[in-house]
């Protein structure tokens, strides 16, 4: 079996497993070449320890009754999506309105500022400039504005984590 029809089996379980709690949803899965499964997920709440164990379980169980490998030849890890992995879906982005992020750009441009809103089509970032007050202290000043960038055009978009 191929690692697209693997990744699929394994979507249709998480989601089988997530289904009585619309609350979570599944973020991302990779599998690397030695049979080890990462599953991410998320809630609209965040999710705690305690439901990634569960599910861990669940899904052990489901791929070991479905001999998706056989002889037991994988390993499996169910984490939440962290704040250093970049949002990956548009619920994602939506549940983290309000938050400072880092969006990088294909042409290579970094830009940071407060997600400000989220559409199909992209988002609104808040950015802060900081502008040169003419002969006035502080001599720089903070200009706000927003700016909409197309998911297009974005690479990737991270939470940053402001203390």
């Amino acid at each position: 079996m191929d690692k697209e029809t693997q990744l699929e089996r394994i979507r249709e379980m998480v989601e089988e497993i997530l289904r009585d709690e619309p609350v979570y949803f599944l973020v991302d899965l990779r599998i690397k070449p030695t049979h080890n499964i990462k599953v991410f997920l998320d809630g609209d709440d965040g999710i705690t320890i305690e439901k990634c164990v569960r599910v861990n379980r669940m899904l052990y169980k489901k791929l070991e009754e479905v001999a998706l490998y056989p002889e037991g030849d994988f390993s499996l890890e169910v984490s939440s999506a962290g704040l250093d992995e970049p949002l990956k879906s548009l619920r994602q982005y939506k549940k983290n309105i309000g938050r400072p992020v880092e969006i990088s750009l294909l042409d290579g441009e970094r830009k940071e500022g407060i997600l400000k809103e989220v559409t199909g089509e992209g988002l609104v970032l808040e950015e802060a400039i900081l502008k040169p007050a003419m002969g006035k202290l502080p001599p720089k000043k903070k200009e706000v504005s927003d700016h909409v960038y197309l998911f297009n055009n974005i690479k990737s978009t991270k939470i940053q984590v402001v203390f």
